[in-house]
């Protein structure tokens, strides 16, 4: 049910933007696309995400996504002053495996068009996370507990030059 809502705003949303009206497109006419949605970490709750384009092809691959290469134009020369903003966000990935879930620097919140967090960008620069100790590894659900890892010397936090465009979702999946 809350896939076929969400294809129809998508189908809306289309026609709004083609200047056509809705009312010509008939429900048989829908083609049904899924996306796989994933699941990332945002201050210690789950968000959910889908992934559409990376920057770098062997990762594209890997998430069924467009292979994306100018993304990597959204890179701002580094280094940059710290309050330099851009339209990249930081997300965590755990390229050993110890932790399933990614964790994002920001989310929409509220979710949806009512969202205040103007830090929020559906582009991520990706950072890898890699414990020294693996047998210490244990879930981090924020970017806090991933510094503060850092800070107490159990992982190490590479910036990489990977760019994703991974919105989050508007809205929850729980019917």
């Amino acid at each position: 049910m809350l896939r076929q809502y969400f294809l129809w705003i998508v189908v809306l949303l289309l026609s709004a933007c083609s200047g056509r009206p809705a009312l010509d497109v008939a429900p048989t006419s829908v083609q049904l696309v899924s996306f796989p949605i994933l699941r990332a970490w945002h201050e210690g709750k789950e968000v959910r995400y889908i992934t559409t384009d990376v920057s770098d092809q062997a990762v594209a691959k890997a998430k069924n996504a467009n292979y994306a290469p100018r993304l990597r134009n959204t890179i701002p020369q580094y280094p940059k002053p710290p309050q330099v903003k851009t339209a990249l966000e930081r997300v965590y990935a755990f390229p050993n495996q110890e932790q399933a879930w990614s964790v994002f620097a920001s989310a929409p919140e509220p979710l949806g068009y009512e969202s205040e967090n103007t830090h929020y960008s559906p582009l991520w620069l990706m950072y890898l996370v890699v414990w020294k100790d693996p047998s210490k590894a244990k879930e981090l659900t924020s970017e806090e507990a991933i510094l503060t890892a850092e800070d107490q010397g159990l992982v190490t936090i590479e910036r990489t030059d990977i760019v994703l465009n991974c919105p989050v979702i508007p809205f929850s999946t729980v019917d």
